[in-house]
């Protein structure tokens, strides 16, 4: 039934302006649309890679403590990673059995993932698979 349908990623914030920085100023983001049905500024979405991402406001944001969001970047991953550094994102270090470091980057066989938080502490994955 869903097979064939395109999904999208949504996250949810508490200040819509301050992850508007985040989105577009640190992660290059561009918008496709802003506002909401409440007449207000509550919701934005970005195009990314054929995807959608939906960013809203939410009493809710910052609740999800697992990876809500993962960027298929193929083989850029650390060139990703270096650039986003380079913009002030900061990022995550878990110890995982299997998985070692090389800088910023997890690694486990051929897969390669990055982990970094929104201001929300929205998780984030930049993965090579």
């Amino acid at each position: 039934m869903l097979g064939d349908k395109k999904a999208q990623s949504t996250v949810a914030v508490r200040d819509l302006g301050a992850a508007k920085k985040f989105y577009e100023g640190k992660l290059g983001l561009k918008p496709a649309r802003t506002g909401g049905d409440g007449g207000q500024d509550d919701v934005a979405l970005y195009e990314a890679g054929g995807s959608t991402l939906v960013v809203y406001v939410s009493k809710y944001a910052g609740t999800n403590r697992a990876t809500g969001v993962t960027w298929s970047v193929g083989s850029e991953v650390d060139a990703i990673a270096k650039a986003l550094k380079e913009n002030g994102v900061s990022f995550e270090r878990y110890d995982m059995p299997g998985m070692t470091h090389e800088g910023d980057v997890h690694v486990q066989g051929d897969m390669r993932v990055a982990w970094f938080q929104d201001p929300d502490g929205n998780i984030h994955a930049l993965a090579s698979e």
